[in-house]
């Protein structure tokens, strides 16, 4: 067994009201913390469990089955991840980072963002990040497991398709469905 730390960002009912913080105990959340950030709610995690799958799908039960008017909407670590993000992870400047992404330093051939390409603030797939700095660079990156980024980006993606679901018309879900399934 491993220890897995990731956050849930979780919407609806308040979590630090006593009774719920009471459920999320009762519930076998005494790994967790639960926080706000302005009107943003958390539950950071640091669980037990065989896989990081196992540990995400067992904390988010826990939290949804515990306070049934919350809802997990997304975890972080995120697989998306910002040239700051990226320079925190690789422990080195935004500077470095920068001169690698613009390949003024280093082999060149840096992965293309992810999102906002014609942005000042794109992000990149961080496992694409960190492949690139393993194959690259021949640096191994302390977050640089690439199944985990894959399910961390899949898990999200999974948030964000429930949480749509109910705005969408039934022909809009029967073909989001078929394109995913």
């Amino acid at each position: 067994m491993r220890i897995h730390q990731f956050t849930l960002i979780v919407e609806g009912a308040d979590l630090q009201a006593e009774e719920n913080i009471d459920a999320l105990f009762a519930a076998e959340c005494d790994d967790a913390t639960v926080g706000r950030i302005g009107t943003t709610q958390y539950v950071d995690f640091d669980r037990e469990a065989e896989t990081l799958a196992d540990a995400l799908f067992e904390a988010t039960e826990a939290v949804e089955g515990a306070v049934p008017e919350a809802r997990v909407v997304h975890v972080e670590p995120d697989d998306l991840v910002t040239m700051a993000e990226i320079a925190e992870r690789a422990g080195r400047t935004r500077e470095s980072v920068r001169l690698l992404i613009n390949g003024e330093r280093g082999p060149g051939g840096f992965p293309p963002p992810a999102t906002h390409l014609k942005h000042r603030n794109r992000m990149w797939r961080w496992q694409d990040v960190a492949a690139w700095f393993g194959d690259a660079l021949e640096e191994k990156l302390p977050d640089g497991d690439p199944a985990a980024s894959e399910f961390l980006a899949a898990f999200n993606a999974g948030l964000k398709l429930r949480r749509a679901e109910g705005k969408l018309d039934v022909a809009e879900r029967r073909r989001i469905r078929a394109l995913v399934g």
